[in-house]
């Protein structure tokens, strides 16, 4: 690892139940420390409970804070027209004061697809597509007008407006877990979400093998490979589980047993690059461990851990101005 970047600390809010709580939880993220405040983009409960319309919601989080970031983790390609996706982002970016992060993936959840009515493609042609996506999407951030004659989308001569306040636009964060998506990650992103790869059927795969700390070397390999000289320019995200403990190794084996992994030592779960458990100064610790290691210094954690995790937020800020 050539150069380590500064830690950020993001809380995708999952527990919203009214316009105040959302109000009152982007406040709370900001006093606490963090950088940025997140949504993901689903319109069935399953899997994550029900959601907010993603980018009405983060506007309204961004009118109520002063230097708070918003994004988005992930929304689906598939949702939206990249023309009106460019539009709504730049807007948020402008309204915002240049505050918005545009997180993309090329959808996993069948089940919603089939509920919408949507067809649910392989997920060759949804990554083609999202691939086709980010260019329609960075094409209209420019300052020049757009054609462009893909597969899936074709713009001609179209000029985006308004104009982002981040230029060249908001920084892009592609959440992947397969090769492939990893790749186009490297290529195209400026935050990387490394997350455990979606399958086939359209479900987030449980292999344990896709959380141990080899398979996460080989995913920052992979993006490292298709990312070349701008590997170093790439900020490295994940989302994480901390678990308070000051029992570490007992509290590994619980968590083993809860989650069903069988026959996995406990030296394995503690090296879990998403998982976090003890107490605030051995998190902090492995953070700053797992950042000279994998090259991590992105994570998000959800608000339902963001009031016990602030402690670690508030450390690890004072070990960098140090």
């Amino acid at each position: 690892m050539n150069r380590l970047r500064p830690f950020r600390f993001g809380v995708i809010c999952e527990q919203m139940q009214s316009a105040e709580e959302w109000i009152m939880k982007a406040q709370q993220a900001e006093d606490y420390g963090y950088a940025t405040f997140l949504i993901r983009d689903h319109f069935i409960r399953e899997a994550f409970g029900d959601q907010l319309a993603p980018m009405i919601a983060l506007m309204a989080a961004a009118s109520v804070t002063g230097t708070l970031r918003v994004g988005s983790l992930v929304l689906d390609n598939d949702y939206r027209h990249p023309v009106m996706l460019a539009k709504e982002a730049a807007t948020l970016d402008l309204l915002s004061n240049g505050r918005f992060e545009l997180g993309i993936g090329a959808g996993w959840l069948r089940s919603e697809y089939e509920q919408a009515g949507l067809a649910f493609e392989s997920a060759g042609v949804r990554v083609s597509r999202l691939e086709e996506g980010i260019h329609v999407l960075k094409g209209l951030f420019a300052d020049k007008p757009l054609s462009f004659a893909g597969n899936y989308y074709t713009v001609t001569n179209l000029s985006g407006f308004p104009k982002p306040v981040q230029r060249p636009h908001p920084p892009i964060l592609v959440g992947a877990g397969s090769k492939r998506m990893l790749a186009l990650a490297g290529r195209e992103a400026d935050i990387v979400g490394i997350l455990p790869k979606a399958l086939p059927e359209g479900a987030i795969s449980e292999e344990i093998t896709e959380r141990l700390p080899e398979t996460i070397a080989q995913k920052v390999e992979w993006v490292r490979q298709a990312a070349g000289e701008r590997f170093d320019e790439l900020e490295l995200s994940m989302m994480i589980t901390p678990i308070f403990s000051e029992r570490r190794r007992e509290r590994a084996e619980q968590v083993a047993r809860e989650r069903g992994w069988s026959g996995i030592a406990v030296e394995d779960v503690l090296e879990m690059p998403s998982i976090f458990i003890g107490t605030p100064d051995q998190m902090v610790e492995d953070l700053l461990r797992r950042r000279e290691q994998y090259g991590f210094s992105y994570y998000v954690v959800s608000d339902a851990n963001m009031e016990a995790f602030a402690p670690v937020v508030a450390s690890i800020a004072g070990e960098e101005r140090w």
